[in-house]
Formats: structure tokens, sequence, C-alpha cells
């Protein structure tokens, strides 16, 4: 299986600068997989797991990725997302006590329009953060 360069990036750094033969992720349209020679693509990243292939590995490399956009060309693939966590990185814990606060927030009958707004969204980047920690 043919190669193509992959780098992955967010606000915090540089994640993945090497090859991969497959990468497959949540855009806002759907799940994505790239491959060696796909066409010319660009789309925005929607909220998920993204999964690369590396040849020689058994498993796919496991993140949880929300935001920003990728691009892809015959041999380049650039992930620019808002927020990336490997799956190894995910605190757990964390991200379970983030959704419990989200969830009193919504459900809380003091909480504005704003706070709720605000509480899905970190909700929805939990509920993501949890699935990829948690899925073998």
């Amino acid at each position: 299986m043919r190669n193509f360069h992959l780098t992955i990036v967010s606000m915090d750094g540089k994640f993945y600068d090497d090859e991969a033969n497959q990468l497959s992720l949540q855009a806002i349209d759907g799940e994505v997989s790239i491959r060696a020679g796909h066409i010319n693509y660009l789309n925005a990243i929607g909220a998920g797991e993204l999964r690369v292939y590396v040849e020689g590995e058994d498993k796919p490399r496991r993140a949880a990725c929300i935001g920003g956009f990728l691009s892809a060309s015959k041999e380049e693939v650039l992930v620019a997302a808002t927020t990336f966590e490997w799956a190894q990185d995910i605190d757990l814990e964390r991200a379970k006590e983030a959704k419990k606060k989200a969830e009193s927030i919504i459900e809380s009958k003091e909480s504005s329009d704003n706070d709720k707004e605000l509480a899905k969204k970190k909700l929805m980047r939990a509920n993501v953060r949890i699935k990829v920690a948690t899925k073998n």
C-alpha cells in the first residue's frame, strides 16, 4: 500500500509529522478516509475519532479530534485541528467530570441561554473524549 505524508497540528503544537497509509476522521458532513493519491480535497472537521493507519502497525493510532480543517493532495495531507488529543493522553476521569458539569448546567433553570450553549459544546467534547478513551 502506498503512503502519503501526514501532518497533524493544533494550537497546542505538532502531533504527527510522518508517513501514513490511511487517515479516517469525522468531517462536518460525515466520515472521511484519505489514502495516497486522493484527489485534492478540503473540508471542515467535525467532532469525533481520528484514526491514523501506519504500515507495519496492527491497530490504527486513535485520537479525539474536534474542529479545524483537513486539506489533502495526492501525496500530502494536513489536519489543522481546533482540539486534538491522542487516545492514550486523554484523562478519562477529567472527561467524565466535564460531562457531569456540562449536563448540570444544561439542566439548571438558573443557567443563562449562553451558559447552556457553551455547556452543550463542552458536553459534546467530553463525549468524544470519553468515547475515544474507552474504545479498544
